[in-house]
């Protein structure tokens, strides 16, 4: 370089020092005229024009240096700088690339590569090379935050996790990453220490809404339900149609009990996200608990729709709960059919798919269930569903006169145990078709026996026992003997008149029963009670007393014979199926009593304290989730306010422990 040039040159240097870029390029310029093409003024004036903000001037100048100096890779390291402070990534990453292919003794390169990388969201390939730049410059902070920003944002949370807490351990003071730090501690489930953190993010900055966002769903699963609305709150102020997080949002209103408030926001996310099956699923399962079943069918059918291959077999399951709740049974047997596919030996639902083929009428396929049920585990439940079936098969061939089949089935009923006098009842009409006329005599007296208060029966049989002595007078005279219908029918009478004698006996004999009951004269009591059963021995309620009574003198072997006797007589007495759950729970026998509780539910979804005793049998097995969710139910339909305050104390314990 010429004297007068190098002159120049220096000149250039100092106004570029001072800032003065305009002149630095003028003289750059008049050292080029003097020199020609000198690499080294070609450099610095690009170098000039790339801080006065002049890009395409300084990529111009430096493709100057290049041809005058194609070897320099160095030059290429500006130019990806260049590229970079455009946001032309892609343009950036190829110099960067070059630089590493010319000079590859130059590692700093490899922080440049992977902030383009970053940038380019290729979050892999720019963890590769930030663990490749620190492998050397170990302390370099910024390198080190970025690699735990691509950790978070190519979903490593443990990584991200281990990243911040090397940085934030070693400067506390200086460390800003407090959001997504916080993120990465919310993803890996440790939510105590992201509430931490994302504390001191929105502190630091309470614009930042991604933080309030996070430190919303934290306290969300943490249980602090209050703390979440509040940043909830925040966040819809901040921005208002950030619809996105309407679902979360959603989850928080209906875990709070807030079931409209939650339906509303629920519908906000589907008008802006259609696609999002959770949510229609979620929506669904509010629905469900307003009673609004036609809601929660559509719902449920949405989001299965939008699972496609990957059906949920627990929504399958309960939308079939649905449809069978409705009444629906084809559409019930549908859903409880693809449900089995996947949950084949699910018992309960093995239960509910027969209960559909019963109701369906299909008695054959219900049984062949029942006992498969049966052969598995003992349930008088369904014992004493399978013998109704049995006797509706009974009176199906009754009816169409096939009298062979119709004796089969109603035997097979008194065969499996049944306490249904319509077996016996039927079973003497068989026996009286076919002219056996001493086994339908033996029936239709226990039938009676069984059901007195059912007159049928003793009509029927007086009628019968009428037309048999016509038969054998008409027989053993040839002629029709007129004192002996008249006799048959004083003998009607004398029925009737029984049967009305029997009704007050046995309502006086209750009535006694329940004075003696309320003065604690309980063995006096449970005697006139019995007294009461011999007349009716299918009075559901008289048995559900004399069972209350054992209760209340600590007999809990008795207490539960007479509570299964009175849901033996009656399946679907939900107090009997609840007060027997009450009784197996105080023998600590939790099993029973949270199926008990289920079938009470089952049988009757608003019967409240049923959800009160399954929390309390939840959380003494230790399942504080299930015990909080049936507690919640509870609150729902509790209208007794000291017990609702209790429910309420317990919840907030539970959470207090979860958390």
């Amino acid at each position: 370089m010429a004297p007068e040039a190098n002159a120049l040159y220096q000149q250039a240097c100092y106004a570029e020092y001072k800032e003065d870029y305009a002149t630095a390029v003028e003289k750059l310029q008049q050292a080029l005229t003097l020199s020609g093409n000198d690499v080294m003024i070609y450099t610095k004036l690009a170098g000039v024009y790339s801080e006065m903000g002049e890009y395409d001037k300084a990529l111009e100048t430096y493709s100057k240096v290049l041809e005058l100096k194609p070897s320099d890779g160095y030059v290429y390291l500006s130019i990806g700088s260049i590229y970079e402070n455009q946001g032309k990534y892609l343009e950036a990453l190829q110099a960067y690339n070059k630089v590493a292919e010319m000079c590859p003794e130059y590692l700093y390169n490899y922080l440049n590569i992977a902030n383009v990388q970053y940038q380019l969201r290729d979050y892999k390939s720019a963890i590769e090379n930030y663990n490749k730049f620190l492998s050397t410059y170990s302390q370099h902070q910024d390198a080190r935050e970025n690699l735990a920003s691509s950790y978070v944002s190519d979903g490593d949370f443990d990584k991200a996790v281990k990243e911040y807490e090397t940085l934030y351990t070693k400067n506390p003071t200086a460390f800003k990453n407090f959001s997504n730090y916080g993120l990465a501690l919310f993803q890996t489930k440790n939510y105590d220490k992201a509430v931490e953190f994302l504390e001191k993010a929105v502190e630091a900055d309470p614009d930042n809404t991604s933080a309030h966002i996070n430190l919303a769903l934290s306290y969300q699963e943490l249980g602090k339900n209050d703390l979440a609305l509040g940043q909830y709150d925040v966040v819809f102020r901040q921005q208002p149609s950030l619809h996105s997080v309407r679902f979360d949002y959603g989850n928080l209103l209906a875990d709070m009990g807030q079931d409209e408030p939650a339906v509303e926001n629920y519908k906000i996310y589907i008008a802006n996200y259609p696609n999002d099956a959770r949510a229609y699923q979620n929506i669904g399962i509010v629905y469900k608990r307003l009673n609004q079943l036609d809601n929660t069918i559509a719902n449920y059918e949405k989001a299965l729709e939008l699972q496609k291959d990957n059906r949920d077999a627990d929504l399958v399951e309960d939308l079939a709960e649905c449809y069978h709740l409705k009444h629906d049974y084809t559409n019930a047997l549908k859903y409880y059919n693809e449900a089995l596919l996947t949950k084949k030996d699910d018992y309960n639902l093995r239960f509910n798919k027969a209960l559909v083929l019963h109701a369906m009428k299909d008695y054959n396929g219900a049984i062949a269930m029942y006992s498969e049920l049966l052969k598995e585990k003992p349930n008088d439940s369904i014992s004493n569903n399978m013998t109704s079936a049995y006797v509706s098969l009974g009176e199906d061939n009754l009816k169409v006169q096939n009298y062979t089949l119709s004796t089969e089935y109603f035997e097979k009923a008194i065969e499996n145990g049944t306490k249904d006098s319509m077996a016996y009842f039927g079973l003497a009409k068989s026996y009286r078709a076919c002219g056996i006329n001493e086994k339908a005599t033996e029936y239709y007296e226990k039938a009676i026996e069984m059901s007195p208060e059912k007159t049928q029966y003793s009509k029927e049989f007086a009628e019968f026992i009428a037309s048999s002595s016509k038969t054998a007078d008409v027989k053993s005279t040839g002629a029709t003997d007129t004192d002996g219908i008249k006799e048959i029918s004083l003998s009607m009478d004398d029925i009737r008149a029984g049967e009305i004698a029997d009704a007050e006996q046995n309502k006086s004999a209750i009535a006694k029963g329940d004075e003696n009951y309320k003065s604690k004269n309980y063995d006096t009591a449970i005697k006139n009670y019995q007294d009461a059963l011999k007349i009716n021995p299918s009075d559901e309620v008289t048995l559900l007393k004399i069972g209350n009574i054992y209760k209340l003198k600590n007999d809990n072997r008795n207490a539960i014979s007479f509570y299964k006797k009175s849901i033996v007589v009656n399946p679907n007495y939900a107090d009997g199926w609840f007060n027997l759950g009450l009784v197996y729970a105080n023998d600590k026998n939790n099993n029973k009593a949270k199926e008990a509780f289920h079938r009470v539910i089952t049988l009757n979804p608003n019967y409240g304290y049923a959800y009160y005793a399954l929390g309390i049998a939840y959380e003494q097995d230790g399942n504080t989730k299930e015990a909080l969710n049936n507690y919640k139910i509870f609150l729902t339909h509790s209208k007794d306010e000291a017990t609702t305050k209790a429910v309420e104390t317990k919840i907030k314990t539970l959470e207090k422990w979860k958390n």
